[in-house]
């Protein structure tokens, strides 16, 4: 069933004025610590995007994506020193590099992983993560270890720093905003929500599970992947309890599900709450910890209240509305009639 139009009109209506403020942004902002507080927003617009494709539209949940994240980052540095690139604009476009090496290790790692599922699955997931870190700690001639790994210093400075990384960090937002929207629409989504809804009869049906499953697998890998190349380049320094670290994955989960699980937009959403506000309480009581309190309180109001995420709830209350103004007073007034002819009183 389809919307009503004037809900389709407001989608696209917010869809617009969104792209068009994300676009202005850096124009009409000159402080150099509200753009940083959208790269980083638009980040995790980016990886909770990347991340659904994975954990909202098959249903298997990773909690180790962080792995991924940290490998591109890597993987961007070692390329960059290797190939000798310069710093500027030229390094954006080896950025899909750190992509094809994330996947050939998504590849490796779904493989094996993705036979198993539920908790499981999560476990496995968790398990990769350290190991990834682990590696990094270790591998001192490859990654630095401890001491961490350099990338060129960018040569941009003041407050124009941040700038080609908030439109580096929004392409990569917007393409993975794009593949999430192309795959729910086709016949492979199609695919993947019924893995989601009940594997067994997806397979009895000749869906093959794994076969998609590790597509969806790499994918959501491979965008996490080239979106933290891009945040090793801004940082220019990283180090493997940083770049890889659990929380970064524990905030994809979070903010899909308080946006919505499985749907386009909530992860979006959810980026847009929760990045801010943990940026603003880690500038401000980053010493005591306490936004590590508010994730978990927040994780709590989702579980308790919000089960189904903003966008689903939302959705189910405008649906209502329609349903109430289609009926309208006439159809109002005849179910009426019609039940005092039954002799039944009307309500």
């Amino acid at each position: 069933m389809r919307s009503p139009s004037w809900i389709r009109a407001a989608k696209w209506a917010a869809l617009v004025l969104v792209l068009a403020v994300a676009l202005l942004f850096p124009a009409f902002e000159s402080d150099p610590a509200t753009v940083n507080i959208a790269v980083f927003t638009v980040m995790y617009v980016g990886l909770a995007t990347a991340w659904n494709i994975m954990g909202g539209y098959t249903g298997y949940v990773s909690l180790g994506h962080a792995a991924f994240f940290g490998f591109g980052a890597y993987a961007f540095g070692l390329v960059l020193a290797h190939l000798g690139i310069q710093a500027g604009y030229e390094p954006f476009l080896f950025v899909p590099i750190a992509g094809v090496l994330t996947v050939v290790l998504a590849l490796v790692i779904g493989w094996i992983a993705l036979r198993t599922r539920a908790a499981t699955f999560v476990i496995v997931t968790i398990a990769m993560m350290f190991m990834v870190q682990l590696l990094a700690e270790n591998l001192v001639g490859l990654t630095g270890g401890g001491s961490g790994l350099s990338f060129p210093v960018p040569p941009w400075t003041g407050d124009f720093f941040d700038t080609p990384f908030y439109y580096a960090m929004l392409v990569m937002a917007v393409v993975s905003l794009l593949l999430s929207w192309w795959i729910r629409r086709s016949k492979f989504g199609l695919g993947l929500l019924a893995i989601r809804d009940d594997e067994d009869k997806a397979l009895a049906v000749g869906v093959p599970a794994h076969a998609y499953k590790l597509t969806a697998f790499v994918i959501s890998a491979g965008l996490v992947g080239m979106i933290g190349a891009v945040y090793g380049y801004y940082v220019t320094y990283i180090y493997p309890q940083y770049a890889i670290d659990p929380l970064v994955g524990i905030s994809l989960v979070l903010m899909v599900f308080l946006g919505g699980l499985g749907t386009l937009w909530g992860p979006v959403l959810g980026a847009v709450i929760l990045e801010p506000a943990q940026l603003w309480l880690a500038y401000n009581f980053g010493a005591s910890l306490l936004y590590l309190v508010f994730y978990a309180a927040v994780f709590l109001v989702v579980i308790l209240l919000l089960p189904r995420g903003i966008i689903p709830s939302v959705g189910d209350l405008l649906k209502r509305i329609a349903a109430r103004r289609a009926v309208g007073p006439s159809d109002t007034a005849s179910t009426s009639d019609a039940h005092t002819v039954a002799g039944v009183p009307s309500p």
